[in-house]
């Protein structure tokens, strides 16, 4: 396993699976519509590239494994490992918190007072729902969009078919589900809709009662 992952890392630093280096390998065995292994290996071989090539792909794989990264490997000292568990426990921990805080459902979060948690995945699937709010057992739906979603979505009367999954989210958990749109302005996302905070508010409201 350890090798396996040593050789995979080593292969996708340097590319060596890639279009450029090995063909596109997922079109080109959909086109050969291999039986059995033995017939991918001959098409690929004949018609891609021999052998060898890939012999010769292998070597190059060993020689980054033996001189680059064990090298690199080397260099490595103890004070690097400490500083690099600090580094990736606090600064960028810090750092992830700050840019969480700044995403629409973190402004969301502030100005509401009440935890916003991401959605199951499956509710993503059925109900069309990023992130929910509980409310007396209940559950607030929110779905997040950027803006450039409701212009491309207009003409395909995307709001009729989320309404469906949005309905039966309602039947089901009790709260409503609310689009937020975003928009990104310089480098931080803001809320286009801001109309749809009171409409948030409204509904915990109405469930709180």
């Amino acid at each position: 396993m350890a090798k396996e992952w040593i050789l995979n890392q080593a292969m996708n630093r340097w590319g060596l699976n890639k279009k450029n280096s090995v063909g596109p390998v997922s079109e080109l065995i959909r086109k050969c519509a291999p039986k059995k292994l033995e017939d991918w290996e001959r098409y690929y071989y004949e018609k891609i590239y021999p052998k060898e090539y890939l012999e010769e792909l292998g070597k190059r794989l060993y020689v980054k494994i033996t001189e680059v990264i064990q090298y690199e490997v080397a260099e490595v000292t103890e004070q690097d490992c400490i500083n690099y568990m600090k580094e990736v426990v606090i600064n960028r921990t810090f750092d992830g918190y700050q840019t969480e805080i700044q995403t629409i459902y973190g402004q969301l979060q502030n100005i509401l007072g009440l935890s916003i948690k991401p959605a199951p995945d499956e509710w993503d699937r059925l109900y069309n729902v990023d992130f929910f709010i509980e409310v007396n057992d209940k559950f607030i739906g929110l779905q997040i969009k950027p803006i450039t979603f409701e212009h491309t979505f207009e003409d395909y009367k995307w709001k009729e078919m989320q309404e469906t999954t949005h309905l039966k989210f309602q039947k089901q958990f009790g709260g409503k589900v609310f689009i937020v749109f975003s928009i990104k302005v310089g480098e931080k996302k803001m809320i286009k809709n801001t109309e749809v905070i009171d409409e948030i508010k409204n509904e915990i409201e109405k469930l709180r009662k």
